[in-house]
């Protein structure tokens, strides 16, 4: 075996053992959509989810993020809310973005 073909293997077994979320929304329409959970985070003392919306191909070519409030109950599924409240959903946008600021500030300081 080559080195670039036990590179090209390595890859192939990191990205299988990468393992990511999906979550299927049905939308008003009862349209169904692939998202990818992006992260899980607090705001204002509850919990609230962000998803990338992925197209056939599994790729989100317009960055867009759907944020949801994020309910947990005890033997149950997860469930998601919509927020409807603009100051709430305001207050959950600045977070989500702080939050990604983070995520660039610690990936920065790894370089």
């Amino acid at each position: 075996m080559s080195i670039n073909d036990e590179i090209k293997k390595t890859k192939e077994n990191e990205l299988e053992e990468m393992e990511i979320d999906t979550v299927t929304l049905t939308l008003d329409d009862d349209s169904t959509i692939e998202c990818e959970v992006v992260t899980i985070f607090d705001a204002g003392g509850k919990s609230y989810i962000a998803l990338l919306p992925l197209d056939e191909d599994g790729e989100n070519k317009e960055r867009e993020v759907y944020l949801y409030r994020f309910v947990e109950k005890d033997g149950e599924e997860p469930d998601l809310e919509n927020i409807e409240d603009d100051d709430e959903y305001e207050r959950v946008a600045d977070a989500f973005d702080e939050w990604l600021d983070e995520l660039e500030f610690e990936e920065s300081e790894e370089s």
